[in-house]
């Protein structure tokens, strides 16, 4: 069983999770999220911590912010596009229950104090933009660090903000570079 409570966007996304692992599940209903869901995620997270597992889209990433703002200290999982894909929708409803387990195993905490460690040279560097495989490179690198795709931008900010080091990484890179 899962410590945390898992919070998704819809009821299909509750399926998917309780057929992978045993765990207490809220569905905020996508963007009909209120005040009342949110007290209900902030007492969760009070009492047994709280990891959100949206999909991997753009309403997927804003609800996740809109939680996220309103709950400190939350982990976040994430899985691909590719792993929640099925036909033209694309969602946690969609995904194996192996891809819920490892991406619920590999959920990270935001850290308080922003770190500085990674920079846009970075990213240059390891051809994660202004290169025509960055867009592929990004999603490979989000999946092997359990971070999810995302823009350069967004990269940036989850590496710096889920405490990544460098060498982690560098590892993970060497991953993708034997991938691509």
């Amino acid at each position: 069983m899962i410590k945390e409570v898992i919070v998704v966007e819809g009821r299909d996304d509750v399926t998917a999770v309780k057929r992978a692992v045993d765990a207490e599940v809220i569905s905020v209903s996508g963007f009909g999220i209120n005040s009342k869901v949110i007290e209900r995620i902030k007492e969760a997270n009070k009492r047994q911590g709280v990891i959100v597992l949206t999909d991997p889209d753009f309403a997927g990433e804003k609800i996740r912010r809109i939680i996220a703002k309103r709950v400190p200290n939350i982990k976040h999982a994430y899985i691909t596009q590719s792993e929640g894909r099925k036909g033209d929708n694309i969602g946690v409803e969609n995904a194996s229950p192996e891809t819920i387990i490892k991406a619920l195993n590999g959920a990270k905490c935001e850290l308080k104090e922003p770190r500085h460690e990674f920079t846009i040279q970075d990213m240059h560097y390891f051809r994660l933009t202004a290169d025509k495989d960055a867009k592929k490179r990004r999603d490979a690198i989000g999946r092997e660090l359990g971070i999810g795709y995302s823009n350069t931008n967004q990269l940036l900010t989850r590496l710096n903000n889920y405490g990544i080091s460098k060498d982690e990484f560098v590892e993970a890179m060497k991953k993708v570079d034997k991938e691509i």
